[in-house]
């Protein structure tokens, strides 16, 4: 008679750190495989589970090269499973999301990011719900990357960390969550099913910089990092609909400078809602400038999407045409 467990779907559980697996005692493989079990049993009801170490770090210290490891370990495995858990720490867990959602365009397999705001053996932990949720979201017909927490799932790309200390620490503001974890699993009628080819495209280039505008910013406070080719991109957090100062300080001169040096500007909206750089004439004047239209991009998405144009496209065409694009669901 056939092992019923051979028969469950394989999902891989990678750990980059971050407060679910705190302890007082070092991390091994096995060990860890064993905590999670014996803290959440119905894990192996769910899945047949395998558990890797990839990282164990504070998430503030994750940036572009821990991306891309991520993104490698599961592009090299994904014929061995049905999906994927990442267990991460919260802080810059949207911005791994987009990250992988760039890198692993078409995967076709569920890549669920989650964590917990109270470690795996406290009191009050919201670890083991996440946890169990996460996997269990890993073995569905969900072929995107995702940030699983709280009892909803929220598009990578989309994804925004909304509250330091609350339980329900992420959002994806207008943009509804791809799944909603109840008495059932309800997916989203937006949840996308792409039927393109698998492009697998990890490298980032950590030249980027996201600049708030804020009454009275100096231009001269930035241009030196242009002038110096120190910059490949600027993701410019703009006022409401896409405006910035056009007297002093004149912010769309800088701009194009900015442009006309090499650099990348990419355009996003400090508010809800997404921008329209043809508008108002402040906001057309960047757009003369050469800086480019973000849409509804958010922080995460717009950062990361920016690194990774850099480090995939040679010129400015190529890198232009790829931020005006909808690649995973980012501008919607």
């Amino acid at each position: 008679m056939m092992d019923e467990r051979s028969e469950m779907p394989r999902v891989l559980i990678l750990h980059t750190g971050g407060t679910l697996g705190m302890s007082g005692s070092p991390l091994y493989p096995d060990a860890y495989a064993t905590r999670l079990t014996e803290a959440v049993p119905e894990l192996e009801q769910l899945a047949t589970i395998e558990t890797r170490i990839v990282f164990n770090l504070d998430s503030s210290d994750m940036g572009p090269p821990h991306w891309e490891a991520l993104a490698c370990e599961i592009d090299a495995s994904r014929d061995a499973f049905d999906g994927f858990v990442i267990v991460h720490g919260t802080d810059t867990m949207a911005y791994t999301a987009a990250a992988l959602s760039f890198a692993l365009v078409n995967l076709g397999k569920p890549v669920i990011l989650t964590g917990a705001q109270r470690p795996l053996g406290a009191l009050r932990t919201d670890a083991r719900r996440n946890l169990a949720d996460a996997v269990e979201l890993a073995t569905r017909a969900i072929p995107e990357v995702g940030v699983c927490f709280d009892g909803i799932l929220v598009r990578g790309t989309r994804a925004t960390k909304s509250h330091a200390n609350d339980y329900r620490a992420f959002d994806s503001p207008g943009t509804a969550p791809i799944a909603k974890l109840g008495v059932d699993i309800e997916l989203s009628a937006g949840l996308r099913h792409p039927t393109g080819e698998y492009v697998f495209r990890p490298g980032f280039d950590a030249r980027v910089m996201m600049l708030q505008m804020t009454p009275g910013l100096s231009p001269k406070l930035i241009e030196p990092l242009f002038e110096g080719g120190e910059l490949g991109g600027l993701v410019l957090a703009a006022y409401g609909m896409g405006t910035v100062p056009a007297s002093e300080p004149d912010m769309t001169a800088m701009v194009s400078r900015a442009v006309a040096s090499g650099v990348e500007v990419l355009v996003i909206t400090q508010a809800a809602g997404k921008i329209d750089l043809g508008l108002y004439e402040n906001s057309r004047r960047l757009a003369d400038a050469g800086a480019i239209g973000g849409g509804g991009l958010h922080v995460e998405a717009a950062v990361t999407k920016m690194m990774h144009a850099l480090a995939n496209f040679e010129t400015s065409a190529a890198r232009r045409d790829y931020l005006l694009r909808d690649i995973a669901g980012e501008r919607s």
